[in-house]
């Protein structure tokens, strides 16, 4: 390719980002969806024309056919987007190109990781490269909302009989001191995710007039039940083998106390179990289920006792405690304040891959031979949902990665605003995707 390679890709990313693809609950209008698949086939010409295309309501399913027979490989991610709110430095649907980052919504998640890998099979392609094995690209239009796509697309390649030897979708990214103490630069690869459950407390009372309020009014017990749930052990933390592998990989750059203390998780657990959350909230997350109250109502007037209000939790369940237990333990406190719980959506659980694994093996080789030898790859459980949960359905080995060296700052901005990528951070990932695709 032409030295000016950066701005290529640069405008290859904002051209992306330029087409507005928020997603809503319950969506039926797919047309910006299919406009944005548009610009992806003007984009990839090639992959386009070597993949067979699977339509899947504005989600879609390629297949670039191998030469062998030995089981498939699926690359994934999403082009759906969440509402940009908030004042932006750049306009968020513009895909600026400035201070030598693309600025906008999707730049990190996922459209920089679309990107990355259609650009990755592109290049191969014009190169007449034929697979050893079928690869499979898949990118969904509803992630940030239900996961229809992803749970339609994984159905209907279970019911085919397909199963996959790996499958890379978005997750942890490249980071330095990802936490405290942990110094060094790891690429934090997700070996599975938390179960995401959705559940409405509704507390009622016969209403009234404000004037004369009694006690324990539902907004009140509304409170209490919430206050009860953030400051109580109400789920068990656990040093589960997973995170166990995690803080083993990290505290091998640590120095002190830490780093014997991370370096023995599992024999030190009932101080690591108190003392993590105090360091880090995302690896508190990673210790126990989690339940976030997100959304509230109640009367709609001012001086209105409310004849029901109710709160939206928003619950990631653990692995070892499972979507059953957790449920029982947040509806039993609720019944202690007169409250009742409708569960919205059960959730999906995820299965736990294997970071001893071949598969996982493969990940970390990609990792070294891109981005050097002193980039260390530690396995994680997401705290977040991905699509990928649903293709364990045809996979053991689903991993969830985006290779992209990025600082804490662009980290937070995912789901916030002033969302950006680094476009020096684009050649190497587009360099990593080849890799997988050739040498897995």
């Amino acid at each position: 390719m032409a030295d000016n390679r950066a701005e290529i890709y640069a405008e290859e990313l904002s051209r992306m980002i330029r087409i507005e693809t928020v997603s809503e609950e319950k969506q039926k209008d797919k047309t910006k969806f299919y406009r944005f698949r548009e610009t992806l086939a003007a984009l990839f010409p090639r992959v386009f024309e070597a993949c067979e295309l699977e339509d899947f309501d504005g989600s879609f399913l390629m297949r670039w056919k191998g030469a062998g027979t030995e089981e498939p490989i699926l690359f994934m991610n999403h082009h759906d987007v969440v509402e940009a709110s908030g004042k932006w430095m750049y306009e968020p649907f513009s895909g600026t190109v400035d201070r030598g980052k693309i600025w906008g919504r999707g730049a990190l998640d996922t459209k920089g990781g679309l990107w990355a890998m259609l650009r990755a099979a592109e290049e191969l392609a014009k190169e007449g490269y034929t697979p050893k094995r079928d690869i499979y690209f898949m990118s969904t239009c509803n992630e940030e909302c239900d996961g229809a796509g992803a749970d339609a697309i994984s159905r209907a390649l279970k019911s085919r009989g397909i199963r996959f030897y790996l499958v890379l979708d978005e997750g942890g990214m490249i980071l330095e001191e990802p936490i405290d103490g942990a110094k060094g630069t790891f690429a934090i690869v997700g070996i599975g995710e938390k179960g995401c459950a959705d559940l409405k407390f509704i507390a009622r009372s016969s209403g009234g007039h404000a004037s004369t309020p009694g006690k324990n009014t539902p907004l009140v017990r509304l409170g209490k039940f919430m206050q009860a749930t953030e400051k109580g052990n109400l789920f068990r933390a656990e040093i589960s083998p997973a995170v166990a592998a995690t803080f083993s990989c990290l505290s091998a750059s640590m120095n002190g106390p830490m780093k014997y203390l991370l370096g023995h998780s599992r024999l030190f657990a009932p101080i690591l179990k108190k003392a993590i959350p105090c360091v880090s909230n995302t690896a508190g997350a990673m210790l126990k289920t989690t339940i976030a109250f997100t959304m509230a109502g109640g009367s709609e007037g001012m001086n209105v006792l409310p004849n029901a209000a109710w709160v939206i939790g928003n619950m990631r369940y653990s692995h070892h405690e499972g979507r059953e237990k957790s449920f029982r333990r947040i509806i039993r406190l609720a019944k202690k304040y007169g409250i009742e719980t409708v569960i919205l959506n059960p959730g999906f659980d995820s299965v736990l891959s294997d970071h001893r694994s071949p598969a996982f093996q493969c990940v970390e080789k990609a990792v070294a031979s891109v981005f050097g030898t002193d980039v260390r790859t530690a396995p994680y459980v997401m705290t977040a949902a991905s699509d990928s949960r649903y293709l364990s359905r045809v996979c053991d080995n689903c991993f969830r990665f985006t290779p992209f060296r990025i600082s804490q700052a662009q980290l937070d901005s995912i789901h916030g605003i002033n969302e950006n990528v680094d476009v020096a951070a684009l050649a190497p990932a587009v360099k990593f995707y080849q890799y997988m695709m050739t040498e897995v």
